[in-house]
Parts: structure tokens; C-alpha cells; sequence
């Protein structure tokens, strides 16, 4: 049976350029019109996860990355809605926090296996004396919460998998995401048997042609698939897979207007 798994970066519902309005419901409905089995989502902000199951007809696997706060204070979902409407383009993330969530189709069946900050202390700590990393790339990795979340799914035909979705740093030193890449695989290791098949997803924030850790992921050690030309990847080891497949800027469009600013990449495991 084939499934079809995609990811995308939802840039908190904004389209490209920036518009003073939330896009969305459109783009869940750009995302699962085909009935996909699997869509790993990124930046999507918490006041909108109670609203996905309705948006998509799916079922929701949410992870909170970043929590809603106004400078200093925490805040609420829907309290950091209400700022952002102002220009939501301009402040997106700035009030409402961000979240990864993993959607499943209602034929399969899943729960939540587990979660991993990707950039937690004792995990920088050790990269900086590693990586000979600088004061200010310091401060900047810890600026804002990365985690990758692991869903155990049971498809309708039988198989097992578990599905881990994330979204790495974005830094002007790809060490750094690239070593997030690293640590969510080791996660997604950890998290799945070995009969069960791997599903790495998400923004990695990294190519393959200047990541030291794709290479690994995708030779014969590791044994996951061919990764997509950008920095969004779905990568499958335990069965066959397309390589990650790009959208065109087209099919992303809703009324004349880009939605976000990244592609969604899909892959269809057989």
C-alpha cells in the first residue's frame, strides 16, 4: 500500500510577502486535500492547534516548541493571537510562540511516543567545546526552544512506523542545525523498534550538499532515503521511498498569493 507522508514549514500562515492576515485554514486545506496519510507541520502557532482537526479532517499530534509569552512574562495562546493580529507578518512568532505538530489520517491509527529538546543546555555545552563555538552564536542558538516530537502510527494496512517531526535552528553556521539533525535521529532511533519503519521529518534548516550529517543519514549505515534539494526533508528507512519531492511554486498559490515560505516536500513510501 502506498503512503503518502508530507512536511511543510507553515510560517506561521503567512503568505510571501508578509500580509497583515492568517492564511491558515487555506493552507491545511492546500495540505490535505489529496488525503494524505501523514503531514508534519512547523511554525504553526497554539492558538491555531485547536483548530486543525477541524481545518484538516485529521487527527492532531501537537509539541509545543516555544510558549506564548509577551517579552519576559508567559502568556496565552489566545492572548498572543489577539497581539498578532496587529501585522502578523511582521510579528509572528514575537507573542504567540510556535508549534510542531504530526497530522494522521483518520484510517490510522497513532499516539504520541515521546519528545527531545533539540537544543538543550547540556547538549550546546557539550557542541560548543566541540564545534570552538563564539559568545554571540552561543547566545543565539539558545534563544529560542527547538524540540522534535515521535508518533507511533499503526496504517490501515498493518504496517508500523513512527513518524518523528521536527524543526532544527536556523543559524548562519549550519553546524548547528546540522548537529540538531543528528541528535533528532538519534531520537527517532531510540523511539522506534527495529520491525517499525523510521520517518525523520521537518524543517532541517541545512541542504545535503554543505550538512556533514545528511550524507550519514542517507548511506548505507543509517539507511534512510534520498533527501530533498532544500532544507525540508522527509526521510524513510525500513521500506521504500521516493526522494523528497519539492511543490511547485504554483500549488502553493491561493487567490494570486504564495503561501509561505517554504515548499511543502512530500514522499510517497511503497
Amino acid at each position: 500500500m502506498a503512503l503518502l507522508v508530507r512536511t511543510w514549514n507553515l510560517f506561521h500562515g503567512d503568505a510571501v510577502p508578509p500580509e497583515r492576515r492568517s492564511y491558515l485554514p487555506e493552507m491545511m486545506e492546500l495540505a490535505t486535500r489529496d488525503d494524505p496519510d501523514v503531514v508534519c507541520l512547523q511554525e504553526v502557532p497554539p492558538w491555531a492547534l485547536s483548530h486543525l482537526d477541524t481545518w484538516s479532517g485529521m487527527q492532531v499530534f501537537p509539541a509545543i516548541a516555544a510558549r506564548p509569552t509577551i517579552g519576559p512574562l508567559p502568556s496565552t495562546a489566545e492572548l498572543g493571537r489577539r497581539l498578532s493580529r496587529v501585522d502578523p507578518g511582521r510579528l509572528r512568532s514575537l507573542f504567540t510562540g510556535q508549534a510542531n505538530v504530526v497530522l494522521l489520517a483518520p484510517r490510522h491509527q497513532g499516539e504520541r511516543a515521546g519528545e527531545i529538546v533539540l537544543n538543550a543546555w547540556r547538549f550546546r555545552r557539550a557542541q560548543t567545546q566541540t564545534l570552538g563555538l563564539d559568545l554571540v552564536t552561543r547566545l543565539a542558538w539558545a534563544k529560542e526552544r527547538r524540540v522534535a516530537h515521535a508518533v507511533r502510527v499503526r496504517f490501515e494496512g498493518g504496517d508500523r512506523a513512527v513518524v518523528t517531526n521536527f524543526h532544527a535552528t536556523g543559524s548562519h553556521d549550519k553546524r548547528l542545525p546540522d548537529a540538531e539533525v543528528r541528535r533528532a535521529a538519534w531520537f527517532a532511533q531510540a523511539m522506534t523498534d527495529p520491525q517499525e519503519i523510521s520517518v525523520l521529518a521537518g524543517d532541517f534548516n541545512v541542504r545535503a550538499a554543505i550538512s556533514r550529517t545528511l550524507p550519514d543519514l542517507c548511506g548505507p549505515e543509517w539507511g534512510y532515503s534520498q533527501p530533498a534539494p532544500g532544507i525540508d526533508h522527509v526521510l524513510v528507512r525500513g521500506a521504500e521511498a521516493t526522494p523528497g519531492r519539492p511543490w511547485r511554486l504554483a500549488a502553493r498559490q491561493f487567490d494570486r498569493r504564495l503561501l509561505s515560505d517554504h515548499a511543502p516536500v512530500e514522499v510517497t513510501i511503497t
